[in-house]
């Protein structure tokens, strides 16, 4: 490094280390020091000069190029300065949007590398940052349309903030937790908002001696907070992402153990498997983890003293999903649990990298005690092993499973590889399941480099040729998918071995161990191999062939995509083993090719492409050779069969002709230097054929032109062999096996370059004199008129020229010209770098100058034909093509074209992705892929044209352009707006100097065709990445918007559907542009000390004049803008209304003024105007979108009202809590003064004075924030009642039209129209619009509203309803600052209407008055809205008008309360109070209500761990005084059946007759003839438990805290009610209410009164409850099975009930028990232990006394104890569906001899060994080894139905 530091001036943070590969390395520091320098003074002198566009974006762009070719090569200090600068430029208060996004891009890529800057080098302010995602995120001038984003900068600016936090300072977390505590009221929004914070920001990467002020702060609190808030709240994946982080970041110091349970236990049910006989599932509320980031907690947390833990969790977590993994159990869960099988390894990959071979770097390591042993990484890998092994057969594809496995075969490659290979070769030998097969071959290819390594798997090189030879069957023209996974497979593999015969070191060798040995003696097969391979493709190609039936065929004379892919496949994996071959092989390989080529025809299409790159793979390979061979031969052939004279006319040419240039044209794809010995062979062949008639003929003969150029022209590597070397040493100096698998070296590559030599050049531009210059003399005369060329002959000459120019356009450089007079005004220069992308060669650079730049030549020719074409011959579309294609190579060909580059970028990194070895790191990739990067590299230099030299050549060949894309054709059009798209991105400002010419062809002119308004219109759309239209310029909107709104008229529709996307992508990309711009002192100090910088130094620096005139340019500039803004608006304004716009453009005009209502500049008046006038509109449309702009006009117009800071603890009388403490979460003394009080409400003016309001209903509920502010005092305020002359011009346009009864006649008119019917609902638009009204004008214009509100409430109709509802809302929540005497007359006129309103609701209404309700009261102080909130208690004890009515008006009071959320303690309990005699309400509709509304009264019971206790209504204490009334339903059953104990148990045969067992219950409403409720007691009961049942299911889905100690009470009384029959609600209530309850999450204290009431039940006297409770257990325990894991006693009372029922009197409460023991086997929450086989082993040798009737008591009793036996025995073979453990066979065949017992014995043998039969048949290969041979026999025996003729 001390040598770069003397080389480059400085020490390079880090370079991209593949320049130093390139040819012309050498050069590359001087100029990237040079550009580093041009970087530093531009960027800085636009900075110091305050211009940020286009002069700092401009240079930012080039700063982004410089990395992205050279790293990050500058200082230090220069990385430091260039980060701040940055940082300072992001944080800019009120920049504009795409800058901050700009600028956010750049920061963090100078961020990305965090091992180059250390938190000693950097501390970045956190303050800022939060600001600017405060200003984004949670936008009140957004929603509104005052603002327009970007639409990724959400994402770019989370990125940032991921960056930055690593440099914020240590005391940013306190300061951080001071700011956003207060957020965190867990009933409000605001916690959401906080837990956003807290992910994005807080930093966890500080030192260990900084713990105590970094997640020590915050860790415990938020933890507690996630365990105790159980209902997948929304914010909990946020707090999830935080844990994972600070358990990644500090790895060692937390002890995770006292929560791995419940992680497990919540991963295991955001999963939401189906689980349970009933698989009844409820929705739960939240999307479920991201499995990717639980893996990195789980991760994080193994190792250490408590490691064991966790590994013992992933064993049991394993064990209980393994099933779902299996292929016949697909479903929605597949997709996560394939991520989880993907992203956990990888996560361990990842952190073993991390731990012991990342290159060390300030980042803190993981302590030693902590790191993951060896023994740790085996357990993983075998607990994953089982379920990845069944994933390989997913329906939803191998991927994630083959990818999973090469993460794991990187950490035990010996625990791995075996079973897959296993797999691999059975698959390999069946035919019936090629699915089997592909997915197989695509695990064992991800898993290629560490088999063919050996290394700790040393059978795995053994595999190889064996596996080689078996999957050659695949190469299928039958089978496309297959094919392709062969070709990769051999491709892969290929890449890794060198393909060389070593058999003969065995004898010529000392040093072989007998592995070795073995190995080099299989590697004799390798010729085979490649001969059979071959023969394969050969045999493939044959069968590809295209064969033309009819002269339909003809159109579709192309491959098709799998044809095309399949080809891709075979070139590829042909050139692989060629290149990877010795030379006895290879040459055998050509010789064999060469057979092949010459004795047979293809045609040129299909088969003719696929061999004749086999061929060009030969060449490429071993280019002597191959040439050597083929080239003679083919140019024989041609000049033989072209010889006679009427050939070169001949239309249809001879198929051997064809097929030798097709051939030909493909070998000259090689190494240069081998081909100019052939010159005198190919000129003469170029000759006979470039000017053939046949156009497959000559367009063979351009490929055979073009591939020889660029054979002698461009820069590339010669080769991309495994090895640096030839494989051609003798054994005994090299022996090939050792490097199977071995990567390249990145600093001895022994890269060898193609590097044109002068006598290659010189050939080449022999060819270009030869064949191109003579074609463009042709042209030239063409269109002078001295000869005339016919059509094809036109087609032919431009295609000569095209390929000599994409041939040769490495060597031909652009022309010099002066740049075209600047068209943007900036203070630095906007160029582009200049890059070195070949090796200086002087004396060919001499030559070139004595020669006319032949790029220049020909532009100008094609320039004059074009004029001559579009002149004489419009319709030839394809000369016209040509041409277009030509100007494209003209302006961007160098030697590489962008969409080929992006194509093999895009495969080297899928490639990479593949094999690369992610556990060491440290670019040990495959050599072949290090060369490609290198290659990739030097393309992406030849790329870098950006901000090239805009000349007046390059501006006629875009007019050019624009010419063609508005032809008369639109084949032409595409072709041509492609290219001049392309152009636009290369010379990014010339959109600038082109627009007014697009535009010239939008006017509405009668010359003016509708081709070229079409062409005009998609050149402005363009693409999605370069859209001309979607600009948001000022200067180019100014130009844009009028002319497109005053375009022709068409009536097509595809002319009028793309006016509709211009607009749409207008409004959809448009991003609000600075009118007024500011730059701080501290980016201009910043960029001072930029230029500053010496090493290099800048090149030039401003002048002092110039810096102190900055501030007045920018002024000037922002003056400059504005004019433009108001001349748009006032322009755009003439046009609407002059009355001259078509309707259409009405609407995109009121569309675009929309766009133009910023939050920064007052709309000019007459829009102001226009929008009033036009709420009034007759056209709907316009209508809604003037609402819209009505509504951003007001809250522009709204007035700032002051603020000022209270004590709040002096206004709760109390003290503050000393320094350093923290408040407690909940209600406490300090904010009670918040609560609602009865006794205490402002019913005066002077309480009303005295009372301090806080409206925001978080504030105080967790600590203060400081300062706390609320609204001064009304005299401090902006003046309500003002008069119409103290009013802006604005604002009294507005008022102006709303005092007149006229203008709101109308408005409330159209408001109160239906719109959709059916479908139209509450408008937030609307709400919006009156609420700005009433909070601007004040009183003064409800006047005119009153009489409508009051003809709206008298209306039943549901759109005048509503229209009332969005006015009520408005003004409600817009008289927010109205005096007590104005608050007090408008409750006095309101509370009258509502009172009439919901007399008058209606089912359509009554959700609208509930919005409007909630929209009112939003954010009030209920205190200060105290008239409403009373009126709607007094209205709901109101029980007039029936049930809907009364049900209503409980939704409305449910929809005001809701939001007053904790403060309304006292209206909670009198609600209750009010309530608790109507929960056994006869009707549905309200007992549905009184559910919902109950939740909400005790939504705000916080457990005590985090929050204080709560004054609202209390769950337990109310369920208390329910119990006893709910007693009675323990009667019901007794007495409709005198002897409900007994089940049909007595019938041991399992028959379900009614002799004595119990009915279904009834239970109904109004029961009749003695029914269930013959009783009124008894029917309130059902009622009552109806009420309960819905408030527990809305509760246990809606609450944090869903699940209290108390609710498990319930749970005997609703057992039973699932099985009644004759009452469908209360049999669905309770079905549902139970799976709600066994779902839901169980605290670790909660469970032991769970099972209590599960044994309750389990040991109570109806048989149907016992069934029912089992099947509630199974989910239960399934959705807690970590936690119940982890109780002792609760798994002991499982297992002792579980063993008691299976010997239960019924039958069907016996076969659930044993199904349910099986799923707790299966999950091993019960241990399979010899003990409980021996159990059953005693059951079922129970005797059964003979002789006796099965009726008998003592039979009876010992056929249930023998079928309790069976049944745990069939448990046990049952929990292992996919397995054979090792007790298995025997216990299968104790089974079998309980066939004969009577039934139901026999019955559940036959069962089990029938699951058994069908479980296990997909693997019985597999698992049949697992049984003896008499096993095997005697099980046979038992699965196998005896034959009906035996």
């Amino acid at each position: 490094m001390a040598n770069r530091e003397q080389v480059l001036g400085f020490l390079p943070q880090k370079e991209i280390v593949y320049n130093k590969l390139l040819p012309y390395a050498d050069c590359l520091d001087a100029e990237s020091n040079e550009f580093l320098s041009e970087i530093k003074a531009n960027l800085g002198r636009a900075v110091a000069l305050r211009e940020l566009k286009p002069g700092a974006a401009h240079w930012t762009q080039r700063l982004v190029t410089y990395i992205r070719l050279y790293g990050r090569k500058f200082s230090k200090e220069d990385h430091v300065m260039f980060v701040k600068l940055y940082y300072e430029l992001m944080t800019i208060p009120d920049l504009e949007l795409p800058l901050v996004q700009k600028f956010s891009q750049m920061l963090t890529i100078l961020l990305k590398k965090r091992e180059l800057l250390s938190r000693d080098d950097l501390v970045l302010p956190w303050r800022p940052l939060y600001e600017l995602v405060e200003r984004l995120f949670y936008s009140s001038w957004e929603p509104y349309g005052l603002e327009w984003y970007p639409s990724s900068i959400e994402n770019v600016i989370k990125n940032v903030v991921r960056m930055c936090r690593v440099y914020f300072s240590v005391e940013s977390s306190a300061e951080m937790l001071e700011e956003w505590r207060p957020l965190l009221c867990p009933f409000d929004v605001t916690t959401c908002k906080a837990m956003s914070y807290f992910e994005m920001f807080l930093p966890t990467t500080l030192p260990p001696e900084h713990h105590d002020k970094g997640f020590k702060l915050w860790l415990d609190e938020l933890l507690k907070m996630w365990d105790n808030c159980h209902n997948c709240p929304s914010w909990e994946q946020n707090l999830v992402n935080l844990f994972a982080r600070v358990a990644l970041d500090n790895i060692g110091y937390i002890d995770w153990s006292p929560w791995v349970s419940k992680l497990f236990t919540r991963l295991l049910r955001s999963l939401n498997l189906p689980v349970g006989s009933k698989q009844l599932q409820v929705g739960r509320a939240g999307g479920g983890y991201d499995v990717a980031v639980a893996g990195i907690w789980i991760v994080s947390m193994m190792g250490g003293p408590n490691g064991d833990i966790v590994l013992d969790h992933i064993q049991r977590f394993f064990q209980a999903v393994e099933t779902y993994f299996h292929p016949s159990n697909n479903g929605r869960w597949m997709g996560k649990l394939q991520k989880l099988i993907y992203k956990l390894p990888s996560s361990v990959v990842k952190r073993l990298h991390r731990e012991r071979y990342r290159k060390q770097s300030w980042d803190r390591l993981v302590p030693d005690a902590y790191k993951l042993t060896d023994t740790e990484l085996e357990k993983v890998v075998e607990y994953m092993k089982p379920a990845v092994m069944l994933a390989i057969f997913s329906k939803t594809g191998s991927q994630d499973a083959a990818q999973a496995l090469q993460n794991l075969a990187l950490i035990r490659p010996d625990l791995i590889m075996p079973p897959v290979l296993e797999k691999t070769y059975l698959a390999m030998e069946t035919l019936t399941e090629p699915h089997q097969l592909t997915a197989t071959m695509c695990c064992v290819v991800t898993m290629a480099r560490e088999m063919v390594k050996g290394g700790r798997y040393p059978e795995g090189p053994s595999n190889l040729l064996p596996l080689l030879f078996m999957i050659l069957p695949g190469i299928d023209p039958n089978d496309f998918a297959k094919c392709m996974i062969t070709f990769q497979f051999i491709s892969t593999f290929c890449t890794l071995v060198p393909i060389v015969d070593c058999s003969e070191a065995v004898q010529t060798r000392t040093d072989l161990t007998e592995r070795e040995k073995e190995l080099c003696s299989s590697t004799a097969g390798f010729e085979d191999f490649v001969m059979q391979f071959m023969d394969k493709c050969f045999a493939l190609i044959e069968n590809s062939t295209l064969e033309q039936t009819t002269t339909l065929d003809t159109l579709m004379e192309k491959m098709s995509n799998q044809e095309g892919m399949v080809e891709i496949g075979l070139t590829s994996t042909f050139s692989t083993i060629l290149t990877q071959s010795s030379p006895a092989i290879y040459q055998e390989a050509i010789k064999k090719l060469f057979h092949f080529a010459s004795s047979h025809m293809f045609e040129t299409k299909v088969s003719g492409r696929m061999a004749a790159n086999m061929c060009r793979a030969a060449s490429k390979a071993h280019p002597e050779y191959t040439l050597k061979l083929f080239l003679p031969h083919c140019a024989q052939v041609i000049m033989k069969l072209t010889e006679a004279e009427d050939v070169q006319k001949e239309e249809q040419l001879d198929d051997e002709l064809l097929w030798n240039l097709q051939m030909l044209a493909d070998i000259v794809r090689c190494d240069g230097l081998s081909l100019v010995t052939y010159r005198d062979q190919l000129v003469p062949v170029l000759k006979r054929s470039l000017h053939l008639t046949c156009k497959d003929g000559y367009q063979q003969a351009g490929l055979l032109l073009r591939h020889s150029l660029r054979a002698l022209t461009l820069v590339y590597p010669q080769e991309y062999r495994s090895m640096p070397f030839h494989f051609d040493r003798p054994l005994n100096e090299y022996l090939p096996i050792r490097d199977w698998g071995t990567p390249g070296n990145l600093f001895e590559l022994g890269l060898r370059w193609h590097v044109p030599s002068l006598e290659e050049k010189k050939l080449a531009l022999y060819l270009l004199d030869t064949f191109l210059q003579p074609e463009l003399e042709r042209l030239k005369q063409h269109t002078e008129g001295t000869i005339t060329l016919s059509r094809d002959e036109l087609q032919r000459t431009l295609m000569i020229v095209h390929d000599g120019l994409i041939g040769a356009g490495a060597i031909m450089p652009m022309w010099e010209e002066d740049i075209t007079a600047d068209f943007v005004k900036s203070v630095t220069p906007l160029t582009g770098f200049s890059n070195t992308y070949k090796v200086k060669d002087e004396v060919f650079e001499a030559l070139l100058k004595h020669r006319e730049n032949l790029r220049a030549v020909i532009c100008k020719v094609m320039l004059k034909l074009v004029d001559h074409i579009l002149t004489n011959s419009e319709d030839d579309t394809k000369s016209l093509s040509f041409i277009i294609k030509i100007y494209s190579a003209v302006l961007f060909y160098y030697g590489t074209l962008k969409h080929e580059f992006d194509g093999r970028w895009k495969s080297f990194t899928v490639v990479k992705k593949a094999i690369e070895d992610k556990l060491h790191g440290k670019k040990r990739h495959i050599r072949a892929l290090l060369v490609d990067r290198v290659s990739l590299q030097h393309e992406m230099r030849v790329l870098d044209k950006e901000h090239a030299p805009y000349t007046p050549m390059v501006q006629e060949l875009l007019q050019d352009l624009l010419k063609l894309s508005t032809s008369h054709y639109g084949e032409v059009r595409a072709k041509a707006q492609q290219a001049f798209l392309g152009c636009l991105q290369m010379y990014p400002y010339c959109h600038l100097d082109l627009i007014p010419s697009i535009l010239t062809y939008l006017k509405d002119d009668n010359n003016i065709t509708h081709d070229q308004f079409k062409g005009a219109l998609y050149t402005l759309l363009g693409t999605r990445s370069c859209c001309l239209a979607s600009h948001s310029e000022y200067p180019v909107i100014r130009q844009l918007w009028p002319t497109l709104l005053q375009a022709g008229h068409s009536e097509k529709p595809s002319i009028q559907r793309l006016i509709e996307d211009v607009t749409d992508r207008i409004h959809r990309n448009y991003e609000t542009v600075a009118v007024q711009s500011e730059v701080s002192e501290a980016c201009v100090d910043l960029a001072k000390a930029v230029l500053a910088t010496k090493k290099p130094p800048p090149t030039c620096t401003p002048t002092t004049q110039e810096l102190e005139g900055a501030a007045k340019d920018l002024e000037r500039r922002n003056k400059a803008t504005l004019d433009i803004y108001h001349d748009l608006v006032n322009t755009l304004l003439d046009l609407l209304e002059s009355g001259k716009l078509r309707w259409r453009f009405v609407q995109i005009s009121i569309g675009m003024l929309t766009l133009q209502i910023r939050r920064d500049t007052p709309l000019p008046p007459r829009a102001v105007a226009m929008f009033t006038r036009s709420l009034v509109d007759e056209t709907i449309t316009v209508r809604k979108m003037s609402i819209g702009a009505v509504v951003a006009i007001l809250k522009q117009l709204k007035r700032e009202h002051k603020k000022k800071e209270i004590e709040p603890f002096k206004e709760g009388g109390c003290q503050p809590p000393p320094p350093g403490s923290q408040v407690p979460l909940g209600e406490r003394d300090d904010n009670k003064w918040l609560q609602y009080d009865s006794s205490k409400l402002p019913k005066t003016q002077d309480q009303w004075d005295s009372t301090t309001f806080v409206d925001k209903t978080h504030w105080g509920f967790n600590t203060w924030p400081k300062p706390m502010l609320t609204y001064a005092p009304a005299d401090q305020q902006p003046p309500l009642g003002r008069k119409r002359e103290d009013m802006s011009e604005g604002e009294g346009i507005i008022f102006d039209h709303f005092s007149s009864k006229e203008f709101v006649d109308k408005l409330i008119g159209f408001l109160s129209l239906e719109d959709r019917k059916g479908r139209d609902k509450f408008s937030n638009r609307r709400f919006n619009m009156f609420k700005g009204l009433f909070r601007n004008y004040d009183d003064a214009l409800l006047p005119l509203f009153k009489p409508h509100m009051e003809r709206l409430a008298a209306d039943t109709q549901e759109f005048s309803q509503r229209c009332l509802a969005e006015i009520v809302a408005g003004l409600i929540r817009g008289a927010k600052h109205w005096t007590f005497d104005k608050q007090e007359k408008l409750y006095e006129f309101l509370l009258p209407l509502l009172k009439t309103v919901m007399t008058n609701a209606s089912v359509e209404t009554i959700g609208d008055w509930a919005q409007s309700m909630s929209s009112a009261v939003e954010n009030r102080d209920p205190r200060k809205i105290h008239w409403l909130l009373e009126a709607l208690m007094e209205d709901c004890a109101n029980e007039s008008g029936g049930s809907f009515l009364y049900s209503s008006r409980l939704y409305v009071l449910q929809s005001a309360l809701n939001q007053q959320e904790w403060r309304v303690p006292e209206l909670l309990h009198r609600l209750l109070a009010h309530l608790e005699p109507h929960l056994p309400h006869v009707y549905k509709n309200v007992r549905d209500r009184l559910g919902s509304v109950l939740t909400n009264i005790f939504m705000y019971e916080l457990p005590a761990e985090i929050a204080t206790p709560t004054g609202s209504p209390r769950r337990g204490k109310f369920l208390q005084g329910l119990l006893p009334k709910l007693a009675i339903l323990e009667t019901l059953d007794l007495e409709r059946n005198g002897n409900g104990s007994q089940g049909n148990g007595s019938h041991g045969n399992g028959s379900q007759g009614n002799g004595n067992g119990e009915e279904p219950m009834e239970v109904q409403d109004q029961a009749q003839d003695g029914a269930l409720g013959e009783t009124d007691e008894k029917k309130e009961a059902i009622q009552l438990i109806k009420t309960v049942m819905k408030w527990m299911i809305s509760g246990l889905a809606r609450m944090y805290h869903g699940v209290f100690p108390e609710l498990y009470q319930l749970l005997p009384l609703i057992m039973p009610l699932e099985s009644t029959e004759k009452d469908d609600e209360l049999q669905k209530d309770a079905q549902v209410c139970l799976a709600c309850v066994a779902q839901a999450y169980l605290a670790p204290n909660v469970l032991p009164m769970a099972m209590e009431a599960v044994k309750q039940v389990a040991f109570g006297g109806l048989w149907r409850a016992r069934l029912s409770i089992m099947t509630f257990l199974q989910v239960l325990v399934f959705c807690n099975l970590f936690l119940v894991q982890s109780n002792k006693s609760v798994v002991a009372d499982i297992r002792k009930l579980l063993l008691k029922l299976l010997q239960d009197e019924q039958l069907e409460v016996r076969e659930m028990a044993g199904t349910t023991l099986s799923g707790f086997l299966q999950c091993n929450l019960i241990a399979l232990d010899k003990d409980l086989q021996v159990h059953f082993n005693k059951l079922c040798h129970t005797k059964l006394p003979k002789r006796k009737k099965l009726t008998d008591p003592g039979v009876q009793e010992a056929l249930i104890q023998r079928h309790a036996g069976v049944l745990g025995l069939s448990a046990c073979v049952l929990s292992y569906p996919y397995d054979v453990p090792d007790w298995m066979p025997q216990l299968l065949l104790e089974l079998g001899d309980h066939l004969n017992d009577p039934q139901p014995i026999a019955g559940t043998v036959k069962k089990t060994l029938s699951d058994f039969r069908r479980t296990h048949h997909d693997n019985w290969q597999e698992h049949k080894q697992r049984f003896t041979e008499d096993q095997l026999f005697m099980l046979t025996d038992l699965l196998v139905s005896p034959s009906y003729y035996a």
